[in-house]
Formats: C-alpha cells, sequence, structure tokens
C-alpha cells in the first residue's frame, strides 16, 4: 500500500494466520464497516485470472470459503489497528470479457455472527443481567473474545425463589435485549492485537479521551475533505406510563431518570425534548424495569449528527467507531466533542478513505477549547 501505511490480512478456522502471498497479490479492495447498534461488515474485492490459485481459495476447504475467519489490520505510523474479526458468509464471481475485469467478492460479518446461528433456551437463577452477558460471551473465549460488561444504574434483582430470567433466543438477540432493557449497548471491538476482540456490554462509551481532532474551514490545517451538520428537533423524546402495584393494586406513574445519569452530555445546550410517547411492553414488570426501560429508549437518539470523509494519510490516525472525537472550524453551534457513531473504512493499494458519522445530544460545545 500507500508509503508508511501496511494492510494486514489473516485467515484460518478458529486461529487466524497470515494470508497466502497470491491472495495478498490478488487483493483489489477492501471495505469495513463499524456502526452502534448493527453488526459490522466487511467485503473483500480480489483480482480473477483464469489460471490464479484463487480458484482453489472459494472451495469449501479453501482460505475464503464461506464461514472462514478473516482478520484485517492496518499498521500506521507504527501502531497496529484491527479493522475487523470476522467470518465470510458469502461469494460472488464477476467473470468478465476484457483482461483485468474478472473480480472474486466475499463479504461476511464480524464474530458475533457466531452469536446469532443457534436459537437457544437456557435460565440464569440469580445471575444481574451484565453477569449474564459475562456468562454468555465467555461461551466464545476460543475466537479470542473477552467479555468486558458494566452493571446498570439501578438493580433490580429477582429472587431466584420467585422469578428466574430465562433465554429463549439466540446469544446475540438476548445480549441486544437485555442492554437495551437497561439503556446498555452491545457490540464487539476488535484488538488490540489481531485474533483479539471485545465483547462490550454497558453504556455508550461518552467519557476518556477524544481521539485527533477532525478540522474543516481553516485552511491548510483542514484534515476531512467534506463535513456536513443536522439537528433534528424531534429526536429529543420523553418516555412514560404507569406502573400497578400487584400487591396494593396502587397506580404510580413511571418516570425513568434523566440520560444524563448514563451518559455524560456532550453538549453546552442539550436539546429539549419536544415529544413525549407512550412506553409500550411493560406489563408485568416492576417498577424500576419500567423505568430502566424508558431510560433506553431515551437515550436511543441524538439530535445533533455530522456526517464526513477522511483521507486516513492527511488524518494521521484512524478514526475508531464508539469512541469519542473532537470538532474544529465548524463554528460555534457544531464545534466541540462527539460520539463516533459510526465508520467505513475503504482501502485501495492507493488510498485510504474513512466515511464517518458523528452524534451529540445537543449544540454548543462543553469545552472552551477543542485540542488538535
Amino acid at each position: 500500500m500507500t508509503t508508511g501505511l501496511h494492510l494486514m490480512l489473516l485467515t484460518g478456522d478458529t486461529v487466524p494466520e497470515p494470508a497466502p502471498a497470491a491472495l495478498m497479490d490478488a487483493l483489489h479492495h477492501v471495505r469495513v464497516t463499524s456502526a452502534s447498534g448493527v453488526t459490522n461488515g466487511f467485503q473483500l474485492t480480489l483480482a480473477l485470472s483464469p489460471r490464479s490459485q484463487l480458484r482453489q481459495a472459494v472451495t469449501p476447504g479453501g482460505a475464503l470459503g464461506v464461514k472462514k475467519r478473516i482478520v484485517v489490520a492496518v499498521v500506521l505510523g507504527g501502531r497496529c489497528q484491527v479493522l475487523m474479526d470476522g467470518l465470510i458468509t458469502r461469494q460472488e464471481v464477476h467473470a468478465g470479457q476484457a483482461p483485468g475485469s474478472s473480480f472474486l467478492t466475499v463479504t461476511g460479518e464480524d464474530l458475533s455472527l457466531l452469536m446469532d446461528l443457534q436459537h437457544v433456551r437456557r435460565a440464569y437463577p440469580g445471575l444481574p443481567p451484565h453477569l449474564r452477558a459475562v456468562t454468555v460471551c465467555a461461551r466464545y473465549a476460543q475466537y479470542g473474545i473477552t467479555p468486558l460488561a458494566v452493571p446498570p444504574v439501578r438493580t433490580d434483582q429477582s429472587d431466584p425463589a420467585v422469578a428466574i430470567p430465562v433465554q429463549v433466543a439466540t446469544d446475540l438477540a438476548y445480549l441486544r435485549a437485555t442492554a437495551a432493557d437497561v439503556g446498555h449497548v452491545f457490540h464487539l471491538e476488535p484488538g488490540p492485537a489481531p485474533g483479539l476482540s471485545t465483547a462490550y456490554w454497558g453504556p455508550q462509551k461518552r467519557e476518556g479521551d477524544a481521539q485527533p481532532a477532525l478540522t474543516t474551514d481553516c485552511g491548510a490545517a483542514d484534515n476531512v475533505e467534506e463535513l456536513s451538520f443536522a439537528f433534528d428537533g424531534l429526536s429529543a423524546t420523553r418516555y412514560g406510563t404507569h406502573h400497578v402495584d400487584p400487591v396494593s393494586r396502587t397506580v404510580s406513574e413511571v418516570v425513568p431518570p434523566r440520560p444524563q445519569v448514563l451518559r455524560r452530555s456532550l453538549a453546552a445546550r442539550p436539546a429539549p425534548d419536544l415529544c413525549e410517547r407512550p412506553l409500550t411492553g411493560q406489563t408485568g414488570r416492576s417498577l424500576t424495569q419500567a423505568q430502566l426501560a424508558g431510560l433506553g429508549r431515551a437515550v436511543t437518539g441524538d439530535p445533533v449528527t455530522a456526517q464526513g470523509t477522511l483521507d486516513v494519510l492527511r488524518y494521521g490516525h484512524v478514526l475508531s467507531a464508539h469512541h469519542l472525537v473532537g470538532v474544529r472550524g465548524a463554528g460555534p453551534a457544531y464545534d466541540g466533542t462527539y460520539l463516533v457513531r459510526g465508520v467505513t473504512h475503504d482501502l485501495t493499494r492507493s488510498t485510504y478513505r474513512q466515511h464517518f458519522t458523528l452524534a451529540r445530544d445537543g449544540l454548543v460545545s462543553d469545552t472552551q477549547v477543542v485540542s488538535p
């Protein structure tokens, strides 16, 4: 690839190894998508010729057969960053008439696919939701997956003699559902080394150090090719319902906690709640469970979003999803710190661009200065 930037590709079954030279030579284009709330995906496009060894790679036992493991990583400035650790799910062959116009394309999803292949029924007596998440994720340790679960802001531990939590879904569906019930998210983060991943079950990461700032409209200091912003006032919504005590039969209003108990605000002027919606599907749940469900619905939307594109070599870093980043040069309303909600990596032999989506809960920066 371009000087200073190196692409690494590993393939295998359970433990991936460096890809064969023939596969690396044929690699034409790599696309990796990482975003909140969805399964991450990848696509590899390889040049195909009549006598190419790649024709063997697509056989069931080949390096690019379905369910083969693929790890994509880049080394920039001496630092290795893993972009994807996943499994192949689909092959496509395009046979063109002109020389150099035939391609093999393989598509896949991250390792959370393994958690979505089998519908299971399993009981977790006495376990709170975050320990249930650890128990589920621990079953995938052979793939280098390490669970990281954060306890909910409020707990409602049921008496095992009265009620036992039961999973009746795939592991992935159960992890996402239990996370949403308490305002958390679940996703896999590949790395820090090839072959390793973290299964994160917790609140959105709106704490910690921000990535190098995205700079626009500052002349020679610009490091993004384009950047646009949007403010949707209807995204800030408050949810509520009523709860009936099963013993006293008294009715009380369910008032969910404010989102700030779960995530810090990134704006000096958070958008006010313009809408109030009914919190449905809470029949039979406790008051605490209903409050957490209302909190979970409220933190799913961010009124301010931004979309843009950058050249990684000019930016000097690889922008990562699920972490914070600063924005400079966009004006008083939109400068400041954002959560990187999603990133798409597009790599060829001569270019590396990222298309990204940012989000936060209001206008005006919460800090006086955004560091470069």
